[in-house]
């Protein structure tokens, strides 16, 4: 048996074939392009976890956990022969595909990124299952992270796959209707179409694992060895909301919150992603559906209010001092929007567990505090830069 993991160098990738290579004695092959380290490069900011090399990252897995199932490939794909060789090599019984340009402010800083983004996402995942379905590997389990951002912010709990519709009398479901707010997002609504298409079409059983903003630095594996670090971004265009609060305040700077702060986001922390991807990655294929399953990969609604307040006080048992400054809210949105998400089948997939989000930010900020400098030398790049075309 074989797990194929894309994006296996990436903040999600890493720690999650970890977690499937200590579980199994089966065969785990990641494969990366090293992109994200470059881009992260091009934006002038650095991941505040010092990141090993992806040789020192599979010698460190052996030496402190005994892995010696993982291995590495370093490949494009974007590039269909590649990924033609990829698949006939390793016959993979499972396939993990978290690798992606990850950025909406990215993808949205020129008609060059944005083009860039749609064609590295959904390049690679067309690849993939046409991949699956021309080398006859059609009983492969495809499972791909995309977003809950494709969801937009709708008024009605969002349902975990389709939504009921209902004309003249008569009701259906239909799959969500793409309400993406950028051209990342909208590459994610493209892939969650092309993987049930994919499924329909050639039969290949799917598994769409919407992804809610994920937090943490750490898992139960990365802890042990600092050359099994995650990356953890904390600049305006790969750091999520809260890992760049958090950056602020060990930097000594205000967490800044937009107008009241009050709407809802969906979370997980990175914990909780590593255990539900680990737990598809393992499942039996007699056992598993050979259908199309969509997760919403979402453990609680937070606000961003309550983001601020919970560093701030987290914050504290570290001796730092962090202020929540209040500004005038310069987008258009509805800063009251409580979101709610159903996620009942993949709240069975990780059997209920859940980190804290407390716990999360103590965990990130005992990250921080030791690679402070590696922030300060980057306070800069809390706000948007300027990028050459």
């Amino acid at each position: 048996m074989t797990t194929l993991l894309t994006g296996g160098d990436g903040y999600l990738g890493w720690p999650t074939a970890l977690r499937i290579a200590s579980r199994t004695d089966d065969r785990v092959v990641l494969v990366d392009n090293f992109a994200r380290r470059e881009w992260v490069e091009e934006v002038g900011s650095v991941s505040a976890t010092p990141i090993a090399s992806i040789d020192a990252r599979l010698s460190a897995a052996e030496e402190v956990h005994g892995l010696d199932n993982l291995s590495f490939v370093q490949t494009d794909l974007t590039e269909r022969s590649e990924v033609t060789q990829l698949l006939q090599v390793h016959e993979p019984d499972t396939v993990i595909h978290t690798a992606a340009q990850p950025s909406a402010p990215y993808s949205q800083i020129n008609g060059e990124r944005a083009n860039y983004t749609q064609h590295n996402n959904l390049q690679s995942t067309r690849n993939l299952l046409f991949g699956l379905h021309e080398n006859d590997l059609t009983d492969t389990h495809f499972v791909e992270t995309t977003t809950t951002g494709v969801y937009g912010a709708p008024e009605f709990p969002i349902p975990e796959g389709g939504a009921t519709m209902e004309h003249q009398g008569e009701r259906d479901e239909v799959p969500f209707p793409a309400m993406a707010g950028s051209w990342y997002h909208l590459t994610k609504s493209h892939d969650a179409a092309n993987i049930r298409l994919a499924h329909d079409q050639f039969d290949i059983p799917t598994s769409d694992v919407r992804t809610a903003i994920v937090y943490g630095t750490e898992t139960e594996e990365t802890r042990a060895d600092e050359r099994l670090n995650t990356r953890f971004d904390f600049d305006y265009y790969f750091g999520t909301v809260t890992h760049r609060f958090c950056a602020q305040a060990v930097a000594g700077y205000p967490v800044t919150v937009y107008g009241k702060g009050e709407q809802r986001k969906p979370f997980i922390s990175l914990e909780d992603a590593v255990e539900g991807l680990t737990q598809l990655a393992l499942s039996d294929p007699d056992e598993r559906p050979a259908d199309h399953t969509v997760y919403n990969q979402v453990t609680r609604a937070i606000s961003i209010v309550e983001i601020a307040n919970t560093i701030a006080n987290v914050g504290a048992t570290h001796d730092l001092d962090v202020a929540v400054e209040h500004f005038e809210n310069p987008r258009d949105e509805d800063e009251t929007h409580k979101m709610e998400i159903d996620n009942d089948r993949y709240a069975e997939l990780i059997d209920g567990q859940s980190q804290s989000f407390e716990d999360a930010v103590d965990d990130i900020f005992e990250t921080l505090v030791t690679y402070a400098d590696r922030v300060e030398a980057h306070e800069d790049r809390f706000l948007p830069g300027v990028l050459e075309e």
